[in-house]
């Protein structure tokens, strides 16, 4: 069963050209990670420091391991200062049956 995770950010407006550099360095490894099979990302034509990232993996196993990396190891220690507020995460399992 696959996932998709929605990860919003809001880029501070002074820092949303650093933010956004820092965000697309990040998703190289994010695409590369085992299970992800792929990540689009969406900017608010309204309000263009609201970013959504779009991620399918494989399954909650893959999402959680990818989660664990990024809170450990993984972690983007440049993106906080970019940021409007905390990051917002939506895990979703497909539904197939509706």
């Amino acid at each position: 069963m696959s996932v998709t995770s929605l990860l919003e950010v809001q880029f501070q407006p002074d820092r949303l050209e650093e933010g956004l550099a820092v965000l697309a360095r990040a998703l190289r490894d994010t695409r590369a990670f085992d299970g992800c099979l792929s990540v689009t990302v969406v900017q608010d034509h309204q309000d263009p420091t609201r970013v959504v990232a779009v991620e399918r993996w494989a399954s909650l196993e893959a999402d959680a391991a990818y989660r664990a990396w990024r809170a450990g190891d993984g972690a983007i220690a440049d993106l906080p200062g970019t940021l409007a507020g905390a990051p917002r995460l939506t895990v979703a399992v497909e539904r197939d049956d509706l």
